[in-house]
């Protein structure tokens, strides 16, 4: 069975972006490109309607750019337990409150049974200071916690 991955928006974020002179994010863009490249294939890939939304903002033509390279990855629509389990993130802490977004990425991973979460966010998501707590709340509802990573952690 092939391991299922949420990829969020910042991954695709990265992957369409023009080649950036900060060294870490051209690293970063680099490693995203190769994850997509070579790894995704080893996985089954999912986004949400979220990530849609997300990645359809700013520049049109960066939109654009964006929603097509993610054109055949199956997108999750965001459910009542999603929106449930997001809201429970944020009510016990796990994810700051002016974070909905994050918790929501996290909650429809969750609730769509996802094995990874792949993020470049590592201030909500991917953070060693707050998975803990973001995986006790997931488990607490009754839903396994997705492994929350970056590109680089995943499949290197």
């Amino acid at each position: 069975m092939t391991a299922a991955v949420y990829i969020e928006s910042s991954v695709i974020s990265y992957l369409a972006s023009r080649p950036s002179r900060d060294l870490v994010v051209a690293a970063r863009q680099a490693i995203t490109a190769e994850w997509w490249d070579v790894r995704r294939r080893q996985y089954d890939v999912f986004i949400s309607t979220l990530v849609e939304d997300e990645i359809s903002k700013g520049d049109p033509k960066a939109a654009q750019t964006r929603l097509a390279l993610v054109d055949d990855v199956p997108a999750l629509d965001i459910t009542d337990q999603a929106n449930l389990l997001a809201k429970d993130l944020i009510a016990l802490g796990a994810v700051p409150r002016n974070s909905e977004e994050d918790a929501l990425h996290i909650a429809i991973a969750a609730a769509s049974g996802m094995d990874y979460l792949l993020t470049w966010n590592f201030k909500h998501i991917n953070n060693a200071e707050t998975k803990q707590a973001i995986a006790t709340v997931i488990e607490r509802r009754g839903f396994v916690c997705p492994v929350l990573c970056s590109p680089e952690e995943l499949g290197a």
